[in-house]
């Protein structure tokens, strides 16, 4: 069994178990800090806790070689040999490393992105700060080692980094002024008094390099093309190929996407009828049925939190949705707790404009798992509070919660953390298949309605129907935006004029877009292959089907591709 301190793990016996942990493993190396987010502390020689990502021409090359030499490795095996398990596994392995080369070789975020060291920065702090994996001291000893480092590691991002798209540029020079804050304030607060005087050597050369690097990001970075976020036709389908596990492409699901467009929003307008007989009366049947949609959502956005009430609305919606598992026996609830609800780091509000979830480590799953919601600033104006706080009404906030944590992303992760041997755990949780992980929150959220959540309002009903219509929004928009130079005044009518967004989410969903590349198309491709996945067990099962069953099995799996979880399921049920 892997020792909880540590990463150094007794080998699987199935065959392909040993090599699956010497990648792992070896990857986590390349990254420490990703490594104490994962709880592997300790690598012969190295304490992954006190290092930083080494981003060096040297170091990359050892990537470079590592993976290449690991592929070459694996083609020499019969995979037809193992289990279905273990195929499924090297399947996963194959594509990561062609994933990792596909970066290293041709997109480069290394010479382009500053939010890639900014962000790597802020994960350095903030992991040891909130990950209890050790006592309170000795994890200050690691940041106070990782801010010693600060400075050079900067120094390497300014030499790698050749140009920026503005946009990305003042993503990062808004996140680095969360790593200041992180840093100077948030951290420092928690210092014990015996560390205070190391903390504060380390931290101040620490604080004048982020500094100096903002200023470096303001006047000397080139800047590149307005549009240069673009990844392009070609690298976006090999990488939607390899982050997604499809074997359709991206013109097939925008496709099947727009398609979807126009029956989502019949369904819409079919419920939408009865509440707007029932509130606007005197409006009669509007010849444009967008225009009775909008009133009806813009009625029920009226119910929301405030400012200083989101978050605790957020932590009672928790509540609710756990009772209503167990009480509807959709699947059994994961026995550790250890769920925090907390704000949004500042340095990722970025890319994470609503909230998130981060799940407990896989080789420390009884340490914390975090739901991320991101506080409404004070000092923005009226109209733009109000804006978030109507997207993110009484029953999108409740929504959200289903999504990211219960029974959604958290539970899966608890199931994932679970996996046994060790070895399978650690590849499918360090590198779960994202439309399994976002498609699961889909599907368990319309799972949660279809049981009669919250009495089966019909509020909530259209709510998400308007989600789902965001859903199609998101693949629609990344796919057009990455590979046919949809431009953002586009991307952002899509979403406020065909699916019903506020403004301020359209524009924080375009700049998420911006930043990032094939992951807002899993929500969509990961639903409907859930969809498809479940179908198949019902039909498999006949009569004996129950649902929580299918649940169970498919969240024991861990995050596969999902052609790969409908096959691991049938291999099951034919072996009852």
């Amino acid at each position: 069994m892997l020792a909880l301190g540590g990463c150094h793990g007794a080998r699987a016996p199935e065959e392909f178990g040993p090599l699956a942990e010497e990648f792992v493993y070896s990857t986590l190396e390349f990254s420490p800090v990703s490594a104490t987010a994962a709880g592997c502390h300790q690598r012969p020689g190295k304490n992954l806790d006190e290092m930083l990502d080494d981003f060096s021409p040297e170091a990359l090359e050892a990537q470079r070689r590592f993976y290449r030499g690991f592929q070459e490795r694996l083609a020499k095996l019969n995979s037809a040999a193992w289990g279905a398990e273990d195929r499924v596994d090297y399947g996963i392995v194959l594509d990561q490393i062609e994933l990792a080369l596909l970066e290293l070789d041709h997109i480069q975020s290394y010479r382009h992105n500053p939010t890639l060291y900014v962000e790597s920065a802020g994960n350095a702090m903030f992991s040891p700060y909130v990950l209890e994996y050790a006592p309170a001291p000795v994890r200050m000893r690691h940041i106070v080692a990782r801010l010693e480092k600060l400075p050079a590691f900067l120094a390497t991002a300014r030499r790698n980094l050749q140009d920026s798209p503005p946009i990305w540029t003042q993503v990062a020079l808004d996140e680095n002024a969360g790593n200041i804050e992180l840093i100077d304030h948030t951290i420092r607060a928690a210092v014990p008094s015996a560390l205070r005087a190391a903390y504060d050597r380390a931290a101040a050369p620490a604080l004048e390099a982020l500094r100096a690097f903002a200023g470096w990001l303001k006047s000397d970075l080139k800047p590149a093309s307005e549009d240069a976020w673009r990844l392009g036709p070609d690298n976006y389908r090999e990488k939607f190929r390899l982050v997604l596990g499809t074997q359709r492409t991206p013109d097939q699901v925008l496709a099947a996407a727009e398609a979807d467009l126009g029956a989502v929003r019949a369904r819409m307008l079919e419920l939408a009828g009865p509440l707007h007989r029932n509130w606007f009366p005197e409006h009669g049947a509007h010849a444009d049925p967008n225009v009775t949609i909008r009133e009806v959502l813009g009625q029920i956005a009226l119910r929301h939190a405030l400012p200083e009430t989101y978050i605790d609305e957020a932590k009672r919606d928790l509540e609710a949705a756990r009772l209503f598992v167990r009480g509807h026996g959709l699947l059994p609830l994961p026995a550790r707790q250890n769920l925090q609800v907390i704000e949004t780091p500042r340095f990722l509000r970025g890319i994470y404009a609503v909230g998130g979830f981060v799940p407990a480590p896989a080789l420390e799953p009884r340490l914390g798992a975090f739901y991320w919601i991101t506080p409404i600033p004070p000092e923005w104006p009226a109209e733009r509070k109000e804006s978030k706080l109507r997207e993110y009404n009484f029953y999108k906030l409740n929504l959200l919660t289903l999504h990211e944590a219960v029974p959604g992303h958290y539970v899966q992760a608890e199931y994932a953390n679970d996996i046994e041997p060790p070895s399978r755990r650690l590849v499918r949780a360090v590198f779960g298949n994202t439309p399994y992980v976002e498609g699961w929150a889909q599907y368990v959220t319309q799972a949660m309605l279809d049981a009669g959540y919250l009495d089966n309002a019909p509020e909530l009903r259209l709510s998400f129907q308007k989600e789902e219509l965001r859903v199609l929004a998101n693949a629609i928009l990344d796919i057009r935006l990455h590979t046919r130079k949809m431009t953002g005044r586009q991307a952002v009518q899509l979403m406020t004029g065909q699916t019903f967004q506020e403004i301020e989410e359209a524009t924080a969903k375009l700049q998420r877009a911006q930043l990032s590349s094939c992951q807002l198309p899993a929500y969509y491709v990961g639903w409907r292959d859930w969809l498809r996945v479940r179908d198949q067990f019902h039909q498999a099962r006949g009569g004996e089907f129950r649902l929580a069953e299918f649940h169970e099995r498919a969240l024991d799996e861990g995050a596969v591709p999902l052609a790969a979880l409908g096959r691991l399921l049938a291999a099951r049920t034919a072996g009852q």
